[in-house]
């Protein structure tokens, strides 16, 4: 098993043991400066039957748009040194937007780790990285039918504000849409998952 394999299974490990601890979540709320964009991702997210709770401690932030990067929200942690960035798309948006980079997927169901794979080609010039499918049990924890995590190096941008790292997972309920969520850092460490068990239960697909 190599160093990579060994890695990726670790951060899967961490992965499953963040997401089985419950975190109470608060009711959405929004600043004046977010209101027009939480009120768009609520209407994103209701196209595939997700809800959302804003999590304890963090803030929201403007999510951004241009061509490589179209995010529907996000959200810091202050004083943290971690961020979150929520893109949802509909199974026909995927369709399109795949269609459109002329990537062909060969089994509609496979549509987020194509979705994913391209996302990441925006993040890193990297051309390997490994994932992980996540285990049924944490899929049934968010009504999910597949999902997928990525942990990756990524280049020094502005618009990703000079973050080293990207922690990618991916859900998707079959025939009606995915959302991702990116979790940046600058270290790797202990710390950050804590961060993202703060967030841990903030989306999840309806029954």
């Amino acid at each position: 098993m190599n160093a990579i394999t060994i890695k990726i299974n670790c951060l899967l490990v961490l992965f499953l043991l963040l997401f089985m601890v419950p975190v109470v979540a608060q009711t959405t709320r929004a600043t004046t400066g977010t209101q027009s964009q939480l009120k768009k991702f609520n209407a994103s997210l209701a196209q595939i039957d997700i809800a959302f709770n804003f999590p304890e401690g963090f803030k929201e932030i403007k999510a951004p748009n241009t061509d490589s990067y179209q995010f529907d929200y996000a959200m810091v942690l202050p004083g943290a040194d971690f961020e979150i960035w929520f893109r949802v798309n509909t199974q026909k948006e995927n369709a399109k937007l795949l269609s459109d980079k002329n990537i062909k997927v060969s089994n509609p169901d496979s549509l987020f780790i194509k979705i994913a794979q391209d996302q990441i080609t925006s993040f890193t010039s990297e051309k390997t990285y490994s994932k992980r499918m996540l285990p049924q049990d944490i899929l049934n924890r968010y009504n999910a039918d597949a999902g997928c995590i990525y942990l990756i190096s990524i280049n020094n941008t502005l618009v990703t504000k000079h973050y080293k790292y990207a922690f990618i997972v991916v859900l998707q309920k079959n025939r009606i849409g995915t959302v991702m969520a990116i979790c940046f850092t600058n270290d790797k460490g202990p710390e950050f998952f804590e961060n993202m068990n703060l967030a841990s239960t903030c989306l999840k697909f309806k029954d």
